[in-house]
């Protein structure tokens, strides 16, 4: 009997494997058409693998070339052969897909492109392109059908983008806007996501604390230790951090004094929110982060970053887009498509307003929600006041409806 090849390692080298000069390992196979084809990795354990995905790919009648065929390759082969569609139509299309997807997913190739993908691809336009649900959906339907043609001929098993756009169009459903006070489930959800989620734990803090005093952007940045009374449980409000961003002058922070006297209070400290706070202390304690930062005399700022400097309105805005992104993502995973509640499209203010509608909820005095809020005019808090009484309404509204309905149904 002939002697088996063995690689460097002295291990057996399965038929169509080989040890190359430079010590990485080759695979050699022919597709169904006698077409050899050929694999390379810096390990026999990583080849193997992909030896496995090969034979796997032959038993699912998956074509080979699907292993170095782009994204990109297949819109070529669908446009070749696309019929049916108005010639101003198709040009749209061939548009939108080598403007926004040919430099970016479009090159990637066919085999590797996941669902997780596709979902990051839309997450990008939408956040980073600013591009509207609408037009993202336009670019949905090319890919679409490039990739079932591409299952169709064998070239993957499964539709990477079904249902890929599902997660964009929920959201862009709830709630456009984007000062709007969140719903208690919303709230809820929001706050247990970054409890338990251990790349954004550390934003809790701040965002808890946020909606639930109602302090304003300027107020929570500025906030430094010796303004929070631990014995007492209130929080002193009397000035604020204003963060500029000057083509000319560059970045910046100032201290200045609230607008009003108004702006000058002090807020109630719940039980949660001494929590949150105790929480902030023991995390940097923890990380060694403490006040790097001192702007016009002003220091001991409480919520900082790992580098010790305060935060500004843009970095809070853009962690919020991110959180809100990534915790619709796991509530779409974890109800297969079917949430029970998402998180919409809100920024750091829509927290403050969200405090004041949970206050008028909870039937507070007009004057105190005022003063916490540190509200020149009641009309202001008026606003607030109607916009919440509303949701109210129509919620309890909409209990009113089933219970109708159950009557109706009844009665037939």
């Amino acid at each position: 009997m002939s002697n088996r090849r063995k690689d460097s390692k002295g291990r057996v080298l399965k038929s169509g494997e080989t040890q190359r000069s430079d010590g990485t390992y080759m695979y050699r196979y022919s597709d169904s058409t006698g077409k050899r084809h050929y694999i390379y990795s810096s390990t026999l354990e990583e080849l193997r693998v992909k030896e496995e995905e090969v034979q796997r790919d032959k038993l699912d009648g998956v074509k080979s070339e699907s292993r170095t065929m782009t994204l990109n390759d297949m819109f070529d082969k669908w446009s070749e052969i696309k019929r049916g569609l108005k010639d101003n139509t198709f040009q749209n299309y061939d548009y939108m897909y080598k403007t926004f997807v040919e430099g970016d997913l479009g090159k990637m190739r066919l085999s590797l492109i996941k669902h997780s993908d596709v979902r990051r691809f839309y997450n990008t336009l939408y956040e980073n392109k600013n591009l509207k649900v609408s037009t993202i959906d336009n670019v949905h339907t090319i890919l679409h059908q490039i990739f079932e043609l591409a299952v169709q001929d064998c070239y993957l098993r499964v539709n990477p983008s079904d249902n890929a756009l599902k997660e964009l169009k929920l959201i862009h459903k709830s709630k456009p806007d984007t000062h709007g006070a969140l719903t208690i489930d919303e709230q809820k959800l929001l706050f247990d996501y970054l409890k338990n989620n251990r790349q954004y734990q550390h934003w809790y803090p701040i965002f808890f604390v946020m909606a639930n005093t109602g302090m304003r952007v300027g107020e929570i940045t500025g906030l430094r230790w010796c303004d929070v009374d631990f014995e007492k449980n209130y929080i002193s409000i009397d000035h604020t951090l204003v963060y500029y961003n000057h083509q000319k002058d560059g970045c910046y922070y100032n201290i200045h004094a609230p607008k009003t006297e108004a702006g000058i209070r002090v807020i109630p400290m719940v039980e949660s929110v001494k929590k949150a706070l105790e929480q902030e202390k023991y995390f940097q304690e923890v990380l060694g982060i403490s006040c790097q930062a001192e702007i016009d005399g002003y220091t001991d700022f409480i919520f900082v970053n790992r580098f010790g400097n305060v935060h500004n309105q843009v970095t809070l805005n853009k962690a919020l887009k991110r959180i809100i992104r990534d915790c619709n993502a796991e509530c779409l995973d974890q109800s297969n498509g079917n949430p029970k509640t998402l998180l919409p499209r809100f920024s750091c203010h829509s927290l403050r307003h969200t405090f004041a509608t949970r206050l008028c909820e909870a039937k507070v005095n007009m004057k105190v929600i005022q003063d916490i809020l540190g509200h020149a005019d009641i009309s202001t808090t008026m606003n607030i006041y109607t916009d919440a009484k509303m949701d109210l309404k129509q919620s309890e509204f909409k209990i009113l409806a089933e219970f109708l309905k159950s009557i109706e149904g009844n009665n037939e």
